[in-house]
């Protein structure tokens, strides 16, 4: 399979890096200064992409979803909707974090939650959409994704491999040109126990996927899960960071702090290095120790 370029001179494939996303998802508490302050610690981590979450309230939920009372510990206002809204940036302060991103260096994206969502991000001109687990059954909402031309990375979590398979048929088979397609194994708990990630998922899609780049988007705490995951071929991996991982959401404790994040790209690129060729052959390193023993 041809290498797939997923931001503007950063391709994905055989032979190329790996491919690192830092999901800022709505760690930033709907504050547009610690958005930009998490954009510019993923890229001085390493990271090769930040991604928000996007969504149009009024179109993902109907009112009375919205108008529910909503208490738990992580709840930014009484309802539902207020919650929501508290947490969800304008188009101007999406552009705005645009803007920063391209001013420090690194691309943003978002994931789309609906289909006006996936029409604004067309329109703003991000470098790839992300579908996350929560609307991978969304056909509708993936193909106007697919329609978009743009690379669409899917996350599977929650499915199972017929249902993955499904959406593989809607976007490569049912498509033509075949939509540019990242699937990434994914399993939606928040944090994930190690026993229900299922790393050799990845050669499955690796084997029925033959026309999608496969990736790991990871839930789990510490690193090592998914420096593994890039060993057994991940092209594309994604964790989100945070500054503080006992501030209040949802998604902060199974977040990597800066220090993490950057520990996870020199892991992953040393991992890289390592994996080396198929080719048995003796290695210049190994002389002084050959020289030692052949006396």
């Amino acid at each position: 399979m041809e290498p797939l370029e997923l931001v503007p001179g950063r391709y994905i494939g055989e032979g190329q890096p790996c491919f690192i996303i830092a999901e800022i998802g709505q760690n930033h508490q709907g504050d547009v200064d610690l958005a930009k302050s998490l954009i510019l610690r993923a890229k001085e981590c390493g990271a090769d992409c930040v991604k928000f979450q996007k969504s149009s309230l009024k179109d993902k939920f109907n009112r009375h979803a919205l108008a529910r009372p909503y208490t738990g510990p992580n709840a930014w206002a009484d309802t539902y909707g207020a919650h929501k809204e508290h947490l969800e940036f304008s188009r101007e302060e999406f552009q705005e974090l645009q803007n920063y991103a391209r001013e420090v260096g690194i691309p943003l994206t978002a994931s789309a939650m609906d289909i006006p969502t996936v029409e604004l991000l067309d329109e703003l001109g991000v470098p790839f959409i992300k579908v996350g687990s929560g609307d991978v059954h969304n056909l509708p909402l993936l193909r106007r994704a697919a329609a978009t031309g743009r690379p669409l990375v899917v996350s599977s979590g929650m499915s199972d491999i017929e249902w993955v398979s499904r959406v593989y048929e809607e976007l490569s088979a049912a498509q033509d040109p075949p939509t540019p397609l990242v699937i990434l194994q994914c399993t939606s708990a928040y944090p994930t126990p190690p026993e229900h990630v299922h790393l050799r998922v990845l050669d499955t899609y690796a084997q029925v996927f033959p026309h999608a780049h496969i990736g790991y988007s990871g839930h789990e705490l510490g690193i090592h899960v998914t420096v593994a995951a890039v060993a057994r071929g991940a092209r594309v991996v994604e964790r989100h960071i945070t500054l503080n991982k006992s501030w209040k959401g949802s998604d902060h404790a199974c977040s990597l702090e800066p220090h993490e994040l950057r520990e996870l790209v020199e892991a992953v690129r040393s991992v890289e290095a390592a994996l080396g060729s198929p080719l048995k052959a003796f290695q210049p390193s190994e002389e002084p120790c050959f020289s030692k023993v052949s006396g």
